[in-house]
């Protein structure tokens, strides 16, 4: 019975030692997986820049630090990723937010909304119930949604007004004998710098790593994703397969952006317009009905027959 006692407890001791050891691994595991990560969160805050929305400047430490890690690596949130992605490149905001920062950002807002009324309604700055404080947790979900389209909106309007001058720069290039890469490279080094010009400098920099001239051209299409953006690149890969002269096909559509920008500025004009006619009528109509009709009505009342 004593043998037996003895090799149980040997068994037991040894168990004992085989747990100690896989605690003591998985620990060392987690504490190097938790470096690692602060390792990242800190080189992504290196790498990114200086975030244009105060917002995000504000509370960047706070959702970096907290909710990043308890979403990055998550498959729950690949779809968000991938649709986020696309939109973070489009509003040129790739070098300020990677996608699990964006995601945060919307995650921690949700939380944040709701603390700051509570603050301000404690501090009798806010008179608001309860239920409309905790409802712009709703709001902290879709606000960054509404920043980011419009920072695409304004985006797009930027590349727009510039993509005249910068097409007629490069056919003016194109035709003094320079080729097409040799034509990007004076439009970003001479043009002014917008966000059509730094596209350009990322088609380059594509070029330069090994990517063909029309896949470039391709991806630059996307990143933008704006109709007239499209339809030039659509016609220059066309133009550059088929052999066809660049410069030509180049003032052609510097001709039809203009055009096309006549038309739009001729559409906004009709369209201020009829919105003149909201405030025209509630307020201009009354006060020149008063001024023209009141000296009558007044008269009529004091029971004269006029001036």
């Amino acid at each position: 019975m004593l043998e037996i006692g003895q090799g149980q407890l040997a068994i037991a001791v040894g168990y004992l030692f085989t747990f100690l050891a896989t605690f003591i691994v998985a620990k060392k595991l987690m504490q190097e997986e938790e470096a690692r990560a602060a390792q990242e969160n800190l080189e992504d805050q290196r790498d990114r820049g200086k975030a244009s929305n105060p917002l995000v400047q504000l509370t960047r430490p706070l959702f970096t630090g907290y909710v990043v890690p308890m979403i990055r690596g998550k498959k729950f949130w690949d779809k968000k990723r991938q649709k986020y992605k696309n939109t973070l490149i489009t509003a040129g905001l790739q070098n300020e937010l990677s996608v699990d920062e964006f995601l945060s950002f919307k995650l921690f807002l949700i939380v944040f909304f709701p603390i700051v009324g509570g603050v301000l309604k404690s501090m009798d700055v806010l008179d608001s119930s309860l239920t409309l404080i905790l409802a712009t947790g709703i709001a902290g979900w879709f606000y960054p949604d509404f920043w980011i389209k419009s920072r695409i909106a304004s985006r797009h309007k930027q590349m727009l007004r510039s993509l005249p001058f910068i097409v007629d720069l490069l056919a003016l290039s194109t035709e003094a004998g320079l080729d097409f890469i040799g034509a990007m490279n004076r439009v970003v080094a001479k043009a002014t710098p917008s966000p059509l010009v730094e596209e350009f400098e990322q088609l380059l920099k594509e070029i330069k790593i090994g990517s063909s001239r029309a896949e470039a051209m391709r991806q630059m299409a996307a990143r933008i994703n704006m109709p007239e953006i499209n339809s030039f690149i659509a016609i220059l890969i066309s133009a550059d397969q088929m052999g066809a002269s660049i410069g030509k096909i180049l003032r052609q559509q510097s001709d039809q952006v203009r055009t096309q920008r006549f038309v739009m500025a001729e559409k906004a004009g009709a369209l201020a317009t009829q919105k003149l006619l909201i405030p025209l009528i509630i307020f201009i109509l009354p006060a020149v009905m008063l001024m023209v009709f009141g000296p009558f009505v007044l008269s009529f009342m004091q029971g004269g027959s006029g001036f």
